[in-house]
């Protein structure tokens, strides 16, 4: 056992253990206390604090936001956007979400700082106890080597502290802490995405669409291209969230940076989008795609978020998919925490991962081949150049990227997607 020299207070208690205020943690400690179990979410940060994030919410976001009752409307605050703007092959077209029965049809922008702050007190006001700098250190196991809390040190002046829970869910992000404790590694057959941002001023800040580009130098993609895309996002506030998602995460961090410092040179000028109006530095944070780390539950811990590596392979989004993992785990240990010790609450607890790939497997598998594709440079100049021209077919894609569908009751594009789903084997 690590020493740091320091006398280690009693350990606190509770029913579950969160480490992370993130989307997932916060999600997550939302769900357990409103389940009246008694749950502790310990963040290293102090809130607000800064995140590398492209702070857009999709619809599947918004419907999370809602059903915890969290008020979006734009009287609070909220940036509505009605679609996407779609440049690529020299062609722009603009499309709308769809209108359907299971989702919102509008997005919503939010700074990270300020969305993840908000979660938190969310959480806190449903009766979580959220503690601040607190950095969890390693799990505690007992006899058997199951987790039964964790070590951490907490405050400014980083004392040595423990909590104990039958249970802890893990909504750390890519660091994955506690997971890799325990053996559970990234898996490298899965993507790692890497998204570069900054924000900028700019008089674009007020617009009804996101803006979403595949071609990232003057003439479209080619042989030396990475794969990937920019996004420009107006955020209401007299700047954008100007980023650059990629797949090749074999570069440096400065050929990155460089990509996406080439792309703003490509843009309009009256954009604004450049260095001398940015007002941000450059920043940048992994994407861990396709449920590429796991079992999602082993010994008493749960992963969710980005520690699970929940991003959609498609698009990049992390968000709304935090948040589902975070509800989802909750809801399993909710569940569990209901059964006697022993094997009929393991036999809950081990049923979570086949939850998400259940839900995210087919999905993940097919946005898996669509950046294989998009590494062909092209085939991503012939797909946007020629693709663009038809509203159908870009409609139907931006449901099938987004993942938002009304299942096989729904109209003839969601049965061709319910087809697809299956014809996926899951992740």
């Amino acid at each position: 056992m690590p020493t740091t020299g320091r006398q280690t207070a009693a350990p606190e208690r509770a029913d579950v253990v969160v480490v992370g205020a993130g989307p997932a943690g916060s999600a997550a400690a939302w769900t357990l206390a409103t389940a009246g179990l008694d749950v502790v979410v310990l963040e290293k940060a102090l809130f607000p604090r800064e995140k590398v994030c492209g702070d857009g919410l999709t619809p599947r976001g918004v419907k999370q936001l809602d059903e915890m009752g969290i008020d979006t409307s734009p009287a609070a605050g909220w940036v509505r956007h009605k679609g996407l703007r779609v440049f690529g092959g020299g062609q722009v077209v603009e499309v709308d979400w769809p209108t359907l029965g299971n989702w919102p049809g509008y997005s919503l922008v939010c700074q990270r700082r300020d969305l993840d702050a908000m979660l938190a007190r969310h959480a806190a006001a449903a009766g979580a106890r959220v503690h601040h700098e607190v950095t969890v250190t390693e799990p505690l196991l007992d006899d058997a080597g199951r987790v039964a809390g964790v070590r951490a040190q907490a405050g400014p002046g980083k004392e040595s502290a423990e909590w104990r829970a039958p249970l802890v869910i893990s909504a750390e992000g890519l660091s994955g802490r506690l997971a890799k404790s325990l053996g559970l590694v990234r898996r490298t057959d899965r993507p790692l995405g890497v998204a570069v941002r900054r924000y900028i001023a700019t008089p674009r800040t007020h617009d009804d669409y996101l803006d979403i580009s595949f071609d990232l130098s003057a003439d479209g993609p080619d042989a030396d291209s990475m794969p990937g895309y920019g996004w420009s996002f107006g955020m209401g506030d007299g700047t954008a969230n100007v980023g650059f998602g990629l797949l090749d995460t074999r570069r440096s961090d400065g050929d990155h940076r460089e990509v996406f410092r080439r792309w703003l040179t490509t843009l309009p000028p009256e954009w604004q989008l450049d260095e001398q109006h940015a007002v941000t530095p450059v920043r940048g944070a992994g994407l861990p795609m396709a449920l590429n780390r796991g079992p999602a539950y082993t010994r008493g811990l749960l992963l969710a978020g980005d520690a699970a590596g929940t991003v959609n392979p498609f698009n990049g989004e992390g968000i709304s998919y935090a948040m589902e993992t975070g509800r989802t785990a909750a809801e399993t240990a909710v569940a569990a925490l209901a059964r006697p010790v022993g094997p009929a609450r393991e036999e809950v607890l081990r049923r979570y991962p086949e939850r998400l790939r259940e839900e995210y497997g087919a999905h993940h598998r097919l946005g898996t081949v669509f950046l294989a594709l998009l590494a062909r440079p092209d085939l991503v100049r012939f797909a946007t150049t020629h693709g663009l021209k038809r509203p159908a077919l870009v409609r139907g894609a931006l449901r099938l990227m987004g993942n938002l569908s009304d299942g096989r009751r729904g109209d003839g594009v969601d049965r061709a997607l319910a087809v697809l789903h299956r014809l996926a084997p899951a992740v």
